[in-house]
């Protein structure tokens, strides 16, 4: 019975003008080939027709009576309908059971050419093929519509690399993102990547080139927010010889690095700054720096050439400071950085598989 109702709903798309243009090829093709399947559509176009041309009538013979009775009711007219006239209309009435029961009977014929059609006798290989072919149409148009549906909501992935990269790491599940100042403030437009390939486009909304410190926000509906991120962020100043680590994309995949910190000052007694003793490449830049509880001290912004191992980070209490100045922007009201971390105690392999997918390549443009 399913069947009979698949072929009767695609006989009623095709006289109804509903199918696409490929099923339409496909089913006009199918009529041509098939005698069984053109009669069915010959047969189904009368009954819709003769079904409409007996609802017009009806309405039409009730507008008479209503019209009628009215004339009555306002003695424009004297006399009551004759018998000979409720003959007449009885006698127009058998005219529409006729009809009706013509109706009917093309229904019945349709639904026996159905049953016909369905019959094992008559060919199943046609109506397997039918309803392959059929089903086929379907799925592809299910296909096409996801990978139109697809194409919408994706943003074109730059074809080329940026001209500058470098790390940053989410300060609020939300897609917020802190990375080096010099990283994006001459760039028409950035975009991140992460961890697995995934690539987002971002809107750099706050740079401050005097911390070296921009905040990002990720403007892509594919982004899947975060409960809540596992490292904290460190207000206060990071004491002297602290062991620290760092992830970031010096390559195209996420690196560590450790090191300890070796001044509480930057590059010539910057009061902004850490010096820090680690191992970094172009693409470090805007990393995060972690102690060894999971709390991020800074933010990894340079090193110095003609010294080997002398890198520098931005103090982590300049993202609080850039915040501040975000208050203004309505939708970073809501921002909850955090400042607690939960990977205090954490074996350090342990801490990296936390933390890494909070970390990600930032391409300039």
């Amino acid at each position: 019975m399913n069947d009979d109702v698949q072929i009767l709903e695609t006989v009623e798309r095709y006289i109804q003008d509903e199918m696409t243009t490929q099923e339409r090829e496909y089913f006009e093709q199918l009529r041509k080939s098939n005698p069984d399947i053109d009669q069915l559509v010959v047969e189904h176009t009368i009954f819709l027709q003769q079904l409409g041309q007996f609802g017009e009538k009806k309405a039409f013979k009730s507008l008479l009576h209503e019209t009628h009775n009215h004339l009555l009711d306002n003695n424009e007219i004297k006399e009551e309908l004759p018998k000979l006239r409720v003959m007449h209309q009885i006698n127009k009435y058998k005219r529409v059971f006729a009809m009706a029961a013509s109706i009917a009977g093309l229904t019945a014929l349709a639904i026996s050419g159905l049953v016909a059609y369905l019959s094992p006798k008559s060919s199943p290989q046609e109506i397997a093929l039918l309803k392959k072919e059929i089903n086929a149409v379907k799925i592809s148009q299910k296909q096409a519509q996801k990978e139109l549906n697809t194409i919408k909501i994706t943003p074109s992935r730059p074809t080329a690399p940026g001209k500058f990269g470098g790390t940053g790491f989410l300060i609020d599940g939300k897609g917020y993102l802190v990375t080096s100042a010099h990283v994006v403030s001459k760039a028409d437009s950035v975009y991140i990547v992460n961890n697995k390939g995934d690539y987002f486009k971002v809107k750099t909304i706050h740079v401050n080139d005097n911390t070296d410190i921009a905040i990002l926000k990720i403007v892509d509906s594919r982004f899947e927010p975060l409960d809540r991120l596992p490292y904290g962020i460190r207000r206060g100043k990071a004491d002297l010889g602290e062991q620290i680590f760092t992830l970031g994309f010096p390559r195209t995949e996420i690196v560590y690095n450790e090191g300890y910190l070796s001044a509480k000052t930057g590059f010539d007694g910057d009061t902004i700054a850490y010096q820090i003793a680690i191992s970094a490449n172009p693409g470090n830049s805007g990393g995060p720096i972690f102690n060894h509880s999971g709390e991020i001290i800074g933010v990894l912004s340079g090193k110095q050439i003609t010294a080997e191992g002398v890198v520098f980070s931005s103090q982590s209490k300049y993202i609080f400071s850039a915040l501040e100045s975000l208050k203004e922007d309505s939708s970073a009201l809501s921002l909850k950085v955090p400042t607690h971390s939960s990977l205090k105690g954490v074996e350090r392999v342990q801490q990296i598989k936390k933390i890494e997918d909070c970390i990600y390549n930032v391409m300039s443009y």
